[in-house]
Order: structure tokens, then sequence, then C-alpha cells
């Protein structure tokens, strides 16, 4: 239903904003006071809480999206004669306002045209070999760019059956993958499958492709995912406001730790404070420009201008590395970046070293505040269930593989690291936990 309604909003010429579901009504009235939609749609449950949020943001109407008979808007409409007329648009006529996940400060939304959406769509569709007999098992929320769009333009472009979960859960998706060719997740999903003991080569099926995005995934979850089913994973590096940027082949080597290449007419480069294009393998700040590029930020002009510059490129504020073939790795968000002793710490490098050993599940570097360094080098760690390595093991492990200076200066422990809905690592939330950890 919620499928049918975006495709709806776009045949009329409407702009869709997908939203969180997990929002507060406290949170959505943020959302709704910004983007000013003429119609909310929500759940039959929740219709009439938010209708009163609604009034209060000067939106008309609210309406409900019910599956069941008399439920909702859903039930209504097919029972209404459909409509043919297709609203005329051009490339650069808006499509939709994606809101940006809001690490730092209040979520953007971002203002993706028709052109940007279907650059996208057709190049994905392209590289990643799509094939009249796909079927894709597609587990992934649908108010984030990746189940959404990337997803679900490339299975509707091809007229592929989807298997569409409301959600992962590890027997059904090993359910799913008996009947499915292609399945696209965010690494979590393919971290909770190697935990199932079920999870083989056989249960498989008909897989030709994995596909992984959303956030990094670790050199050990790509190894031992190909250990145990002797698929190599393929991932990609998108964003928000650019849909997808890179992608590792689907025939050639996909390296673990790197995001591949430029899609067709997508440029990258890598550049330093200045702005100067640095050589390869120098890390820097990421810069795109291409017909995926999102035409700026709902209502913020300036915050626009600040993100791009004088040439078209968008600064998307994440840190790379180009090798001499194109190839990107991601090292991690600018925002994230360590400054101790005024040498710059990049928190990947200190993770892949921290990640490796064992009785590590996975880490976060992060920089804390430290009246000595201004910040020190700090890494957070979630046990694998056997016995973690204690914090001296840890130190004394990176001795002769990391400079003193990139070394962690603390080593904490966490059940669970914090992610956002989509399985990026909060590194916000935690440096504002142990923000007093070298100060008390």
């Amino acid at each position: 239903a919620a499928v049918a309604l975006y495709l709806a909003c776009l045949r009329i010429g409407a702009v869709y904003v997908p939203l969180n579901t997990a929002y507060t009504s406290t949170e959505l009235g943020f959302f709704l006071n910004d983007a000013k939609p003429r119609v909310l749609v929500c759940r039959p449950e929740s219709r009439d809480e938010l209708a009163g949020v609604a009034k209060s943001a000067g939106i008309p109407a609210t309406l409900a999206l019910g599956i069941n008979p008399g439920q909702g808007l859903w039930a209504q409409t097919r029972s209404l004669t459909p409509c043919s007329d297709i609203a005329s648009r051009g490339e650069d006529d808006l499509a939709a306002i994606l809101y940006t996940s809001g690490t730092t400060g209040r979520s953007k939304g971002a203002m993706l045209s028709h052109a940007n959406m279907a650059s996208n769509a057709h190049s994905l569709h392209d590289i990643w070999g799509f094939q009249p007999d796909d079927v894709l098992l597609h587990a992934l929320p649908i108010f984030h760019i990746h189940g959404l769009f990337v997803a679900l333009h490339c299975a509707l472009l091809n007229a592929s059956t989807v298997i569409f979960l409301p959600g992962f859960k590890p027997e059904s998706m090993l359910n799913g993958l008996t009947q499915a060719t292609i399945m696209m997740g965010v690494p979590t999903f393919y971290t909770r499958l190697l935990d199932s003991p079920d999870f083989t080569a056989d249960a498989c099926g008909k897989i030709r492709l994995f596909i992984s995005g959303s956030a990094p995934m670790t050199e050990a979850t790509h190894a031992a995912f190909t250990e145990r089913t002797g698929y190599t994973i393929l991932e990609r590096y998108g964003m928000t406001e650019a849909g997808m940027i890179t992608s590792n082949p689907l025939n050639g080597e996909r390296i673990p730790g790197t995001v591949g290449y430029p899609l067709p007419d997508v440029e990258v480069r890598v550049t330093d404070a200045d702005g100067a294009v640095l050589p390869p393998d120098q890390t820097g700040s990421i810069e795109v420009r291409g017909p995926n590029i999102f035409k700026g930020y709902w209502q913020l002009p300036e915050k626009t201008a600040e993100e791009f510059r004088d040439d078209g490129f968008f600064i998307t504020g994440d840190m790379g590395v180009l090798s001499d073939a194109g190839r990107l790795s991601i090292v991690g968000r600018e925002k994230d970046l360590v400054i101790s002793g005024g040498y710059n710490v990049y928190p990947k490098e200190i993770e892949i070293c921290i990640d490796a050993l064992e009785g590590v599940r996975e880490s976060a570097v992060i920089g804390l505040p430290n009246p000595d360094l201004g910040e020190a080098v700090t890494a957070v760690i979630v046990a694998d269930g056997s016995q973690a390595p204690d914090e001296g093991e840890v130190i004394a492990s990176l001795e002769g593989k990391l400079a003193r200076f990139k070394q962690p200066r603390r080593v904490l422990y966490i059940d669970e690291l914090p992610r956002n809905a989509m399985g990026k690592v909060q590194k916000n939330v935690l440096r504002c936990r142990y923000q007093d950890t070298f100060t008390d």
C-alpha cells in the first residue's frame, strides 16, 4: 500500500516525503512544519493523534493508509475507477524530499528531482546486471533511499517479483533466500545471518548477488560471509543527497573495505581542506558531481550554497582515498575525524585493527575532549560472546601496527553500539555518553 501511494504521488505530479514510522508525534511535528505538505498519510491507529499534530502545522488533510476492508485509504481506492492520466513533469521538477538522518543538528530535506532518481535507477539496473527472471528479497524500510529507491526502483524497472518482508527476521530471510536471486541489505542483516547456524551455502538457494550498503561493513564480516557461503558481497556507496555514487563491480574484483568505482556519468574526487584536488592514495574530503546529485536542501539556500563548490561538485562530508585505478575507500565522516595533539586520526584505520582481534565483535573509535591533547583517541568495543581482550591487551596489540598518536588512550566496553534506522553507528551518541572520560 505504501509503495502504491509513492507511485500515485509521482503519477499525479505530487512530491513524496517519506518519514521514519518510529518518529514520535513531537518529532513528526518538526518535519510537518518544515515540509508543509498538503496531505499527511499515516497508520489508521495513529490518525486521531497525528491529525492534531497536522492541524497545528497547518496541514489541511490527514488520511489513514489501512489495508483491511473499510479501514482506510488503501481499502477505499480499491473500489474506485483507476486514474489513467500522468502529470507532465520535467527532469528538474521535484519528485521527493528525503530528510537526512540528522546526526548533527536538525535534519535537512534533500530535494530529489525526477532526473536524479531516473539516472540512478537506470545506472544501477545496468551495472548490477538485472535479468528477466530476477527476484528481489526486500526487508529494508521504505522511508529511506536504500529500500525505497535503490531496491524498489531496480525491481520496478525490471518488472521483478519482490519478496517483501515487513522487517528483518532470520527465519523469514532464510525462507526468502530459497526463492530470490538478489538480496539487498545493511551490514547488520549479514552479521545476523551469520549468527544463525541454519545459514549455509545451501541456504542461499538461487541467489546470484548479495549487495550491502547504508553503513560500512567490517572486513571480518566480509571474509566470514565468503567463507561460509562462497559468495562475495558487493558493497556500494551512496547517501541521501546523491543516491548511489560508487559500486564494486558485478564482474571483477570486489575488495573488502572499498566501495568500488564511480557510477556511469558520476565524477568523484578527493580534496584537501582548501578544496584542492589531491593525488591518488591521499586521504581527503570526498566530492561528487553528476546527474544523481540532489537540487539542494529544502528552504535552506545558504546551507545548500555551503555544500557545493563553484564547479558543481557536492561536498559529501565523507573522508576517503582514491586509488590510481579510481577505486574509492571510505575512512569515515569528516565530523568523526579525531584531531589528537595536532595530528589527524582516521577512525577506520584503527577500527580495522581492533575488529581483527579475537573476542571483538565490532568497534567504534571516537575522539573525546582531553585537556592535554585536545581530543584523545578512544575505542568503544562490543565483545563477540567470547572473552574480549582487556584494555591493556587491545592497546598492546596495536604496538608496531599504528603510530603512537593513533593508538587509543582508553578502551571502553558496551553491549551494543548505538545505530540509526539504517544501521549506521551513531558516534555522536558515543561522544556525548563518554564526553567526561578524560575531564572528570
